[in-house]
């Protein structure tokens, strides 16, 4: 084990991060029974004091509300983060497809230049800097070329409003293109034990273009952290509660792998959460690992993932307890 945080080139940009990154979806409160605005700036803080230079967030965490709060996390340390943050889902324009209603809004996905030029502006005003360092595109939009896109991203690097370009929620062909304009960084895809389908289509294409991956959900909602039992009650709009892979069936196996693994956790003096964070950043392909913390605590616990360097035997170890306890999971 390393005392040390493992730090990752982003693509070719010549950025650099912590190989565990902060995501701040739950930080936004919507879809996670809201928010504390004092608990989550400590986490952003908590997250940078222990080494954890990469923060992602996006317009759509809380329409806005996830980008304000890293704002004012990072007030007066903006030069220690590396800022992911995302475009495409817009609700201040009826264009593109409809994808979902938040708050009483109608948020399309929508990568047309303008909107883009808008988004930037917003983007950079909530989270109170001149740049991002990495802008990914958030959902796919059918109704615009991604050559147009791309196009526009890049006028945006050439004025010094992002540094780096990537994608996110992409097909392999989507993916195809975008490598084809020669200006992508980045990925952002979900990837855990559970949900390893990128391993056949995008990590193939990835590797091989010097494109690197930022996974989300590597702890797939929690589920595999360790922390959640069958008894726990999801209330309010956490979309665990009515999600068929939060079924008390997959809780008690969720419970049974941790078990498992305790073995390894407890020869690296981990936590079961941190053992899984260690094992998704040493499959071949993944970069980046987005954990979510909502205060200072989970934050601290996640980013000594960063330090955990598992052996040969210890990832064999998981995959065998993976193969036996997480396979037969109700999806």
């Amino acid at each position: 084990m390393s005392e040390q945080q493992l730090i990752r080139d982003i693509g070719r940009s010549g950025i650099t991060a912590s190989a565990v990154g902060l995501g701040t979806w739950a930080i936004g409160g919507w879809m996670w029974g809201g928010t504390d605005e004092a608990e989550s700036i400590a986490a952003v803080q908590a997250s940078l004091d222990a080494g954890v230079t990469l923060i992602d967030t996006a317009p759509a965490y809380g329409l806005g509300r996830s980008e304000e709060i890293v704002g004012k996390a990072l007030a007066g340390r903006r030069d220690k983060a590396v800022i992911a943050t995302k475009c495409g889902l817009v609700w201040h324009a009826d264009k593109g497809r409809h994808f979902f209603d938040q708050d009483g809004r109608p948020v399309h996905r929508y990568l047309g230049r303008d909107a883009i030029f808008h988004e930037v502006e917003e983007s950079l005003r909530r989270l109170g800097t001149d740049y991002l360092d990495l802008y990914i595109t958030h959902w796919q939009d059918p109704t615009t070329p991604i050559e147009e896109t791309m196009r526009a991203l890049e006028d945006l690097k050439i004025s010094g409003k992002i540094r780096a370009i990537g994608a996110s929620n992409v097909s392999a062909p989507e993916l195809e293109t975008y490598i084809a304009t020669g200006g992508l960084d980045a990925i952002q895809e979900r990837f855990s034990m559970i949900d390893r389908e990128i391993e056949s289509d995008l990590l193939p294409l990835t590797r091989v273009n010097g494109v690197s991956t930022l996974s989300y959900s590597s702890l797939a909602l929690g589920l595999l952290s360790g922390a959640i039992g069958p008894e726990r009650i999801f209330s309010g709009d956490d979309q665990r509660r009515d999600n068929p892979r939060f079924s008390v069936s997959n809780r008690k196996k969720a419970v049974d792998f941790a078990s498992a693994i305790r073995p390894v956790a407890d020869k690296h003096q981990a936590s079961i959460a941190q053992t899984v964070i260690a094992w998704t950043l040493a499959q071949p392909g993944i970069t980046f690992a987005l954990c979510g913390a909502r205060n200072k605590a989970q934050a601290l616990d996640n980013a000594r993932a960063g330090t955990i360097r598992l052996d040969v035997d210890d990832q064999s170890a998981i995959n065998a307890a993976i193969s036996a306890k997480l396979t037969a999971m109700d999806r």
